[in-house]
């Protein structure tokens, strides 16, 4: 589940392995390029953590940010 913490929408992802995150980040990556919608995000190993706001909307959250949330919670279910 999406937290709202510090004006970003937060959320941790957990993989069996490296390849496993880094697929998945490539997967967002090509997805928030079409969106022009670039998330903020650390990688360390098997964890992948994400926080998104937008930035013409002062770093708030957004329906924007929402959107490609939904997005990427897809792209973990698949």
């Amino acid at each position: 589940m999406w937290q709202q913490q510090d004006n970003k929408l937060y959320k941790k992802f957990k993989f069996n392995n490296f390849s496993q995150a880094f697929a998945f980040m490539t997967r967002i990556a090509i997805e928030a390029e079409k969106a022009n919608h670039h998330p903020y995000w650390s990688n360390s190993y098997n964890i992948v953590e994400i926080w998104l706001s937008t930035h013409e909307a002062n770093n708030t959250v957004t329906e924007k940010d929402h959107q490609l949330a939904k997005i990427i919670d897809e792209i973990f279910a698949t």
